[in-house]
């Protein structure tokens, strides 16, 4: 009998990823990627936790933040929009991606130029090297845009490449510049950005042109007739994603540079591990739009897998999150104490956030789920700095973990009402035209 119930479960499962072969296949190369960042980003600041001083490590952490927060104005939901629509325009793919990184790539530079201008106004200890911040927020939006490209054309493998390859490049820089004697802010700013740089030559030779072929002429016609969904997007991105990119950068503000050098590396860790269900929500989007009719099948499968990973990720930090630390920096568990063991339980919020946004950007429903998701970011703003205030980094952390708790919560209900109504007259189920990229 145990016999049969195993074979059962084995066919069944069997024919639950044969049913979502796309999703598995594209999954599977990004969680190749993710895995191989998080192992080569855990080895990367471990090596700069043992060779810099801990408020170096800390300032560096925090001018890394800002650099992904302007990325992700300049971004402007082009990516994302990227995602969805590709497979919409058969023919037109390229230009769109090329319209979409020129107008993000431009929107990033005028930002960074404004947050220099800013940071030299006032002498701020995280003040950066003007040319190399500027060229690497830059570097960021174009791999934001290039990797949600090779997402919407479900060429995963392409950017699970680039990743590694980044991973690769800023470990082997960040090694040679301490043994070369340099340790400042400036050395972890660079070895980001000239991997990011390298990172995309790499994956262009690697696979024989792809990144290459992902542009062509920019179609700026086809990008201003899609403004609309651009900014729906943005409003999405920016309310969903702006209070983690940001969250190392308040640490500092709010406590102090050594307080977060310590907090880095679990948040690193933590946020890490948040890409692997963050990715899947990213290819639902692209598969259920090529697939309509396996929305339920897909959403349940990415959730389940999501929320189990999420739960032994959460488990794990909080037993071994002294041991981390210490792996990092002997000082670091004198620093944090036991603040930080309650960090990876904010993983079950934010896969459950994670596909409520892609449930909002399914329906063609961004705007009106930005207003909701905006207030969700206030309050976790809100909880950090009260948090903070109150009980130092443990009540950051606290706060941090409730607020996505609570945002959990909602989005279990809204996730909940979805699966029980039909889907097929919402504008997910609008048939796609065929593309090549497909065949």
């Amino acid at each position: 009998m145990p016999v049969d119930l195993a074979e059962t479960a084995i066919i069944s499962v069997r024919r639950a990823l044969q049913d979502s072969t796309t999703l598995v296949t594209n999954s599977g190369a990004l969680a190749i990627g993710t895995i191989a960042m998080a192992g080569l980003g855990f080895v990367y600041w471990w090596l700069a936790a043992r060779l810099f001083p801990p408020e170096v490590i800390g300032n560096a952490a925090a001018l890394l933040s800002v650099m992904g927060f302007v990325g992700l104005l300049g971004e402007a939901g082009l990516g994302t929009l990227l995602i969805g629509e590709i497979v919409r325009h058969p023919g037109r793919e390229r230009g769109l991606v090329a319209a979409a990184a020129c107008v993000g790539v431009a929107l990033a530079v005028g930002l960074a130029l404004l947050f220099v201008l800013g940071e030299a106004s006032r002498n701020s200890p995280t003040r950066p090297i003007d040319a190399a911040f500027v060229l690497g927020c830059a570097l960021t939006v174009l791999s934001f845009v290039g990797d949600q490209a090779f997402l919407g054309s479900l060429r995963s493998t392409g950017r699970m490449i680039r990743q590694v390859l980044f991973s690769t490049f800023k470990l082997m820089l960040i090694g040679a510049a301490a043994a070369a004697g340099y340790a400042s802010n400036a050395t972890i700013l660079m070895t980001w950005v000239a991997g990011l740089l390298a990172s995309w030559i790499g994956a262009d030779l690697l696979t024989r042109g792809g990144a290459r072929r992902l542009v062509g002429p920019p179609d700026f016609q086809l990008l201003h007739t899609l403004r609309r969904k651009v900014f729906d997007h943005y409003a999405l991105d920016v309310t969903v994603q702006a209070p983690s990119v940001i969250m190392p950068y308040l640490v500092l503000v709010l406590l102090s540079p050594s307080i977060n050098a310590a907090f880095v590396p679990l948040w690193m860790l933590v946020s890490m591990a948040s890409l692997l269900p963050a990715t899947m929500t990213t290819v639902l989007f692209p598969v259920i739009r090529a697939s309509p009719k396996q929305f339920r099948h897909n959403i349940t499968v990415s959730l389940t897998t999501s929320l189990l990973f999420s739960l032994v990720c959460a488990a794990f930090v909080f037993t071994y999150s002294q041991e981390i630390l210490a792996l990092f920096n002997p000082a670091y568990p004198k620093i944090a104490s036991s603040s930080l063991r309650f960090l990876g339980f904010s993983l079950l919020g934010s896969t459950l956030k994670f596909h409520a946004c892609t449930l909002a950007r399914l329906g063609d429903r961004m705007r009106k789920a930005s207003r909701w998701f905006a207030l969700g970011g206030l309050l976790e703003l809100c909880f950090v700095v009260m948090g903070a205030r109150l009980d130092g980094l443990q009540g950051l952390v606290v706060g941090w973990t409730l607020a996505l708790s609570i945002e959990g919560v909602c989005a279990t209900l809204s996730l909940a009402l979805a699966m029980k109504q039909d889907f097929a007259t919402g504008p997910v189920h609008e048939e796609p035209s065929a593309s090549p990229l497909q065949t």
